[in-house]
Order: C-alpha cells, then sequence, then structure tokens
C-alpha cells in the first residue's frame, strides 16, 4: 500500500470549501469521488490546508494511501479524467514514505490574495479577486503590513469559530506587490488562524484607501479583539499558493 504525495490545483467558486460535508460539494469529496473510481476502498485523503468557500488553491497538497502501485503518470491522468467537469487538477504526483503527511509535515504555507484596484465590475478576473474601487496607496498598505511581521497574539484576526488551541501565530511575511491591474498581497507562515489572512488583508485595504494610517495595523494587532478588525476581504480573492515541506520531500513539487 503506497502512499502518494499529491499537487492540486482548484477553482473554489463552485464548492463549499475544501473539507467534506454532508450537504454541500467540496474539493475533498471531488477528488475522493475520483479516487475511489480507481480504488473503491481507498481511505479518506489529508491536506495541508482546508480552504474555506470559494478559496482557490495552486498548490494544495495531499495524501492518500493507494492499494496499487501507481506509475505517478498513470495516476495523474486517471483521476484528472475522473475529476471532470469539476475545476480540479492534479498537477504532480510522488511516491512518499509513511512518515510524510500532508498536514503535520508542512513547514511553511504560502497565501497569496489578489486585487483588481478599477471602478468598473471585473469580467474575465470575476471570482478570482477582490475588486476595490477606492485608489490604494501601496506603500502605506506595505508599510502597515509590516507592523504584523513575527511572532503575535493574533486574536484581532481570528475568527470567532477559529478552532485552534492558540491565537499566537509567527508570519514569516506579508507582502505587497504592485500588478498591471492593482496587487497582490503574500502572506507566509508556519500555520494560520481561522480567517487570519482574509482578516489581514481586509484591514489592509482601510489602510490603503487612507482610512486607516499604517500604525492602526500595529494598534488593532496589540488590542487582541476581533471587534478592532477590518471587514473581511472576500474569498475569491485568496489562493493557497504552496507548501513547503522538509527534505526529503521538499524537492517533489509538479514536474
Amino acid at each position: 500500500m503506497p502512499r502518494f504525495k499529491l499537487i492540486v490545483e482548484y477553482c473554489g467558486a463552485p464548492f463549499a470549501g475544501w473539507q467534506r460535508q454532508a450537504n454541500a460539494r467540496s474539493v475533498q469529496q471531488a477528488l475522493e469521488e475520483a479516487i475511489r473510481k480507481l480504488e473503491p476502498e481507498a481511505p479518506t485523503i489529508t491536506a495541508a490546508g482546508r480552504t474555506d468557500t470559494g478559496v482557490h488553491a495552486m498548490g494544495q497538497v495531499v495524501h492518500c494511501d493507494l492499494e496499487r502501485s501507481w506509475e505517478p503518470f498513470r495516476l495523474i491522468e486517471a483521476l484528472n479524467r475522473h475529476l471532470l467537469p469539476d475545476p480540479v487538477a492534479i498537477l504532480a504526483a510522488h511516491v512518499v514514505d509513511f512518515d510524510f503527511n500532508a498536514r503535520f509535515s508542512a513547514l511553511e504555507r504560502l497565501y497569496r490574495y489578489k486585487l483588481v484596484n478599477r471602478r468598473a465590475p471585473l469580467t474575465f478576473a470575476r471570482g478570482l479577486a477582490w475588486r476595490v474601487k477606492a485608489p490604494l496607496d501601496l506603500a502605506a498598505m506595505a508599510e502597515g503590513a509590516a507592523h504584523l511581521l513575527g511572532r503575535h497574539d493574533f486574536t484581532t484576526f481570528r475568527s470567532s469559530q477559529c478552532q485552534a488551541d492558540s491565537p499566537l501565530r509567527t508570519l514569516d511575511e506579508f507582502s505587497v506587490h504592485a500588478t498591471p491591474e492593482g496587487c497582490e498581497i503574500t502572506a507566509r507562515a508556519r500555520s494560520f488562524l481561522h480567517h487570519q489572512v482574509r482578516s489581514m488583508v481586509g484591514s489592509l485595504a482601510l489602510v490603503g484607501s487612507g482610512r486607516w494610517a499604517p500604525a492602526d495595523m500595529r494598534r488593532i494587532l496589540e488590542a487582541r479583539d476581533r471587534a478592532a478588525c477590518g471587514p473581511l476581504a472576500p474569498s475569491e480573492g485568496l489562493y493557497l499558493e504552496g507548501v513547503r515541506y522538509p527534505q526529503p520531500w521538499a524537492d517533489l513539487g509538479p514536474a
């Protein structure tokens, strides 16, 4: 029974998030259905992170245990065929040892948030980015983002439904990069609280629009109060870009 590491890409728009649910279709359900067309008794799969409703992934990582010693190329081809017409694709498959766990072996998770800064409604990027009408000061946003770097109590940016044992997290990167359409915000950490990235981005947008000063990001962080947070940025702009692992699993990415 080999264990496979899969790298998965998906558009989150038609799904109620990653995790299997009783009354709504999820990415996990779509992938497990595809796997069980190959091996009906395949056990439940494990993902690096549970993305919310509407959140996308360019590099979600999953491990699954199968009975057959599939050649990785044939496994990818078979799963992608059975995943149709869902917007889910397997980018890579690698055989790994049983010490590998997609969730608990991860060293770092990288999220990217896409903002389009314009008044006109989105057409091609509809459902794939957050449209912000007000002009954004990216330098002010970058200054504000820097206040959140390091290890802090992130209660302000934590969902009331978060099940994490502690609000303490270490944010290794929170940066703002200009794009032709607006900007992208990168967040990198070993783990995140529920809604943490979207909460930080929503607050940062207030800095960009001039409603808050950059230093207000420090003020609301230190408040440790969810009520001090800015609006929750919509899910459609958020992407799980990738997950970093230690050796010997670090280099097992897409071919």
